[in-house]
């Protein structure tokens, strides 16, 4: 059964900030310790003196930012989905067409992933046994479901994706797609060439939300 803690994992993304650059700075060290102790250890073999050590500091200093470990393992996953949730992408693609969206997206997320892959794999193990830590995750997946019903949503009102399709589930499954493919290919080790695996998703992705392959670019108003 899981494990239900009393303790909110929800803190960490709600304390206030650090005031001052020392602050900043010592908070980010602490992150980063616990980011090494975490996939070194495992989460619940970490402990909050080998976080301290890791990231010289005085033991004190973590209680100024973090409650508990719960909290720090937290702030580990927000710094990750923000490099995950690749907000540039268009960037990236330098592309309006939808398919190169789709595709960059992909990619971007998939390196993400790989480069991730130890802390992606703690994230899984943790979900199954603590209920907070459950909660953590699929608030994380929600994030990235309702970014991409944005970006269906989008797609729709242009014309070029299915309007029969609804544009949360939809995102729901093709999200799942994704991300359980970068789990079977990065953590537990089926083997992928990369580009063949973005290749693929892109298709059925694009394929499940019939978007032609000469979808036009964006018309700016």
């Amino acid at each position: 059964m899981p494990r239900r803690s009393t303790a909110p994992i929800v803190a960490a993304q709600v304390r206030e900030p650090p005031r001052s650059p020392r602050g900043e700075r010592t908070r980010a060290k602490l992150v980063a310790a616990a980011r090494a102790v975490f996939e070194r250890d495992g989460y619940l073999e970490a402990r909050l003196v080998d976080i301290t050590s890791e990231a010289h500091t005085a033991a004190g200093s973590f209680y100024t930012y973090f409650a508990n470990k719960e909290e720090i393992f937290a702030a580990v996953l927000e710094e990750v989905q923000e490099e995950m949730l690749h907000p540039h992408v268009r960037e990236v693609a330098g592309s309006e067409d939808p398919v190169a969206l789709i595709e960059a997206s992909n990619r971007a997320y998939l390196t993400a992933y790989r480069r991730n892959a130890k802390l992606m794999r703690l994230l899984e193990q943790v979900a199954a046994i603590d209920d907070n830590v459950r909660e953590l995750r699929l608030r994380r997946g929600r994030t990235f479901v309702e970014r991409n019903a944005r970006s269906i949503r989008e797609l729709q009102s242009r014309g070029i994706a299915d309007p029969d399709v609804d544009p949360l589930l939809a995102a729901t499954a093709l999200s799942a797609m994704v991300g359980r493919m970068a789990y079977t290919t990065y953590v537990i080790g089926e083997e992928c060439d990369l580009e063949q695996l973005v290749a693929t998703l892109t298709r059925l992705w694009a394929n499940a939300l019939r978007i032609p392959g000469d979808a036009p670019p964006r018309q700016e108003n």
